[in-house]
């Protein structure tokens, strides 16, 4: 928000000898913190006067271009008080216009030097500017043209264009929306030199009549507020005064005609944005009400709009005239011809104009103010000080008719302890000060004992809890009277035992050789067809996101495996011959129980608003994802190189169910994306862990990796549960090892995770580790069976064992392999 110290100073009497960088300081502490001081005259030395254009010849040159040989009255400025002879290729002006002229020896924002020089036939003795020449905004399409009655030839320009001035620039935080405008920035100078203020927006206003124009809401909750206005007889050629296009300028607008330059200029002194339409095409009834489904609107910038049914819109008999609180419709917009105006002055919900501009791609300086909340009490005020502008500047009668519908918002009361400024800021803040304070920046305060109540005023919706309030009065007493005060940290009880074991699983993963990366956790339809997941697989009913970053991937993902995948395309793709990649993080699946409700911060919710809320809550349980591709190990001197594959994601899986002291079932399975003949189900116990394998070559074309790259995903929440908190190193027995060898024919579609199983069910204790070493198929075992070779290594921890310990606890093996798999042991 940008406005000169003088616009400032009509509204507050500031005390003398305030500088603009003490005021501008001051305005900081407050919370309208300082971005710029512009002081536009500063880039411009030399003579800089006004000129009379006396003659005005076109010159039709080779190039297509036509110039205009001028010469132009500047009084004594020139020094001879002879008529000064400049070339102009503007065409916007005409003799007897007064314009700006710089002349030879001055120097223009840009270093950029002015002389007497000789160009298209003529001697040039000097420049008639345009405002983007003199740093004054980005319009380059003519001179700029001053009223005739501005000043007299030869006069300094600095003090008519308002070079002179110092325009201050604010940032203004999303919560402070009345800092839009010159009403709230005067009203918060008043409040930091407890000066005198003057509301622009107190005004008297006539009341509503029975000749106003007829206007109907259907949503008074998008629309509380609704008022109509007219001027008639309205001069459509009038010229914009100077000091109201001079106030526009300093506040970074373009001035384009009277009626509309008049709406802008009351919606930065007021905050209050204001609509103007031609009342003579607007037809009958004027009705606000939500869009339907289909309808279109083409806005003032020319562009075709397909509507919402939450925009809120506004219509006349004829249709759609425009988008409420954002944008006017083309057909009723105000022209050069427009000789009868309807004002209006409406108030929308913030929410509703928030997600119609984002909808459209919308940003309008009435918009920013629309969604950030306006005061609702001032649209009558509002209306009535454009009406008096357009009847003064710009002729014509005040229609009798006065339209009001609706009523503004009634502010909600906040009670807070007296005692919880001093609490929250650690400033000794007395209660007393802390109601002069509230009433200070507009609140109505009650005191009942040990509370207070106060109700915010109507320009600040913002003002909703009863922190609010302490924020207050901490910026009016000064943030930086705030203490400084180190708490005192609680002994450290170190890490806890999810924590080490998450600790155990990175260092597991990243010693096995693989990189973590963190992945975007959002997707959308499309993540789920390039894994190629059937409709109804679970991984596709997401958490949808209220304020997605993307449109295309607007949902919380129920798998980690898309960003790995990205990740590892990527660096394929730049050179890499492999990756190996790894991810922890959560996912999120939806429990579809309603809403979550939403409580206050003034107290701590109850147990049961907290089992509501978490009952509301979408699952997130903690994910372990990997993705090999390409070269797993490197050929060289050392020997030939391997290509990784789904032994690689299986295996991984396995070491680190080791690490945790879990116990993993692998067994074969068909699971998109994975190959549905090289995908494995990981078990803990009955319950599922996750997945392993191969990926579909359909899903690795999709991203662009490699042939057969391989996936691992699971549960590492239920992996922790299950994992045993090792406090000491293993046991290692000091007694000789047995080692039984022992092969088993079994049928081919028989797994041999089974018949492992079955081998460690069936040897017992004494087993100390079990291998598949050798797989064969062939003449000797017969067509559809093959042959399982495993090493079993048996060991006590208090005795050596004896052949006959070790032959039982083998043929014990052996035969509840049989009895569960049909194994014949091979001779």
């Amino acid at each position: 928000m940008k406005a000169s110290r003088s616009w400032i100073e009509e509204y507050v009497d500031l005390p003398a000898g305030v500088t603009t960088d003490d005021l501008t300081a001051r305005l900081t502490a407050l919370g309208l913190k300082l971005e710029a001081i512009d002081r536009a005259g500063d880039a411009i030395t030399g003579p800089l006067v006004l000129g009379r254009v006396l003659t005005m010849e076109p010159e039709p040159q080779k190039n297509g271009k036509t110039i205009n040989w001028c010469t132009v009255d500047v009084g004594d400025a020139n020094g001879t008080g002879e008529p000064q002879g400049i070339v102009c290729g503007a065409h916007n002006f005409a003799p007897g216009d007064l314009v700006v002229c710089v002349l030879p020896g001055a120097v223009l924002p840009g270093d950029f030097a002015i002389s007497a020089r000789k160009t298209y036939g003529h001697l040039s003795a000097g420049m008639i500017c345009s405002a983007r020449e003199l740093g004054l905004g980005e319009d380059h399409d003519g001179i700029i043209v001053l009223p005739a009655d501005a000043g007299e030839p030869g006069q300094d320009a600095f003090g008519v264009l308002g070079l002179d001035a110092e325009v201050i620039e604010f940032e203004i935080n999303p919560d402070r929306a009345y800092g839009l405008s010159l009403r709230g920035i005067a009203r918060d100078a008043a409040l930091a030199y407890d000066a005198p203020y003057r509301d622009p927006a107190l005004r008297e206003t006539p009341a509503a009549n029975a000749e106003g124009w007829p206007v109907e809401v259907d949503d008074a909750v998008g629309c509380p507020v609704f008022v109509a206005r007219q001027v008639t007889g309205f001069d459509p050629a009038a010229p914009t005064p100077a000091w109201l296009a001079e106030r526009l300028q300093h506040a970074g607008m373009r001035s384009i005609s009277l009626a509309v330059d008049i709406t802008n200029y009351v919606m930065l002194e007021t905050g209050r944005p204001i609509h103007g339409y031609d009342a003579d095409k607007v037809q009958g009834t004027v009705r606000v009400r939500r869009a339907t489904e289909g309808e279109r609107l083409t806005t003032l910038d020319g562009t075709d709009r397909a509507l919402s049914p939450e925009d809120l819109v506004v219509t006349d008999d004829s249709g759609l005239i425009g988008l409420g609180g954002v944008m006017g419709g083309e057909t009723t917009e105000m022209s050069s011809t427009t000789t009868s105006v309807l004002v209006e002055a409406a108030h929308w919900d913030a929410t509703a104009m928030f997600r119609t501009g984002k909808r459209h791609k919308i940003s309008s300086e009435a918009g920013k103010r629309n969604e950030r909340g306006v005061d609702p009490t001032i649209c009558e005020a509002a209306a009535d000080r454009v009406v008096e502008l357009l009847t003064t500047y710009g002729g014509g009668t005040v229609h009798p008719g006065v339209t009001v519908v609706g009523t503004p918002p009634v502010p909600l009361a906040i009670a807070i302890d007296a005692d919880l400024p001093a609490r929250v800021t650690g400033i000794a803040i007395d209660p007393a000060t802390a109601v002069a304070d509230l009433e200070a920046v507009g609140c109505t305060v009650t005191v009942d004992g040990d509370r207070l109540t106060a109700v915010p005023p109507s320009w600040r919706p913002d003002l909703t809890d009863p922190f609010d309030l302490v924020e207050e009065v901490a910026r009016v007493v000064g943030y930086d009277q705030v203490p400084s005060v180190l708490p005192t940290p609680s002994a450290g009880r170190g890490l806890t035992r999810e924590q080490r074991l998450r600790r155990r699983v990175g260092r597991t993963v990243a010693g096995a050789g693989y990189v973590e990366v963190v992945s975007f956790p959002f997707v959308g339809e499309a993540t789920f067809n390039a894994l190629g997941l059937p409709a109804d697989d679970p991984l596709r009913h997401t958490v949808g996101l209220a304020n997605p970053l993307s449109s295309e991937e607007p949902a919380y993902t129920t798998t980690l495996l898309p960003g790995l995948l990205k990740a590892a395309a990527r660096n394929v793709g730049r050179g890499a011959a492999g990756v190996a990649l790894f991810e922890t993080g959560t996912v999120a699946f939806p429990v579809d129980r309603g809403p979550a409700p939403i409580y206050g911060v003034d107290r701590r919710p109850t147990d049961d608003e907290l089992a509501k809320l978490f009952d509301t809550l979408p699952e997130q349980p903690l994910h372990l994802a990997v993705v090999l591709a390409g070269e797993r190990e490197r050929a060289g001197w050392w020997g030939e190189g391997r290509e990784a594959g789904w032994a690689d994601a299986i295996g991984l899986a396995r070491r680190v169910a080791t690490e945790l002291g879990v116990e993993l079932v692998v067994e074969s399975a068909s699971r998109m994306p994975w190959h549905p003949g090289r995908c494995a189900r990981l078990l803990v116990g009955d319950e599922v862990l996750g997945h392993a394998g191969e990926l579909h070559p359909k899903v690795a074309k999709a991203y662009g990796l490699p042939p057969r790259p391989a996936a691992l995903e699971l549960d590492l929440d239920l992996l922790l549960r299950r994992a045993v908190d090792v406090a000491s190193g293993p046991v290692v027995s000091g007694y000789p090892v047995a080692k039984e060898d022992v092969a088993l024919v079994v049928p081919a579609a028989t797994a041999a995770a089974a018949v492992e199983a079955a081998l460690r069910e069936g040897a017992g204790a004494l087993l100390e580790s079990i291998r598949l070493f050798d797989v064969y198929t062939g003449e000797q075992v017969g067509d559809g069976h093959k042959s399982l070779a495993f090493a079993l290594r048996f060991r006590a921890t208090d005795r050596t064992l004896t052949d006959e310990e070790v032959g039982a606890a083998r043929d014990a093996a052996v035969a509840l392999a049989a009895e569960r798999t049909g194994a014949a042991q091979r001779a």
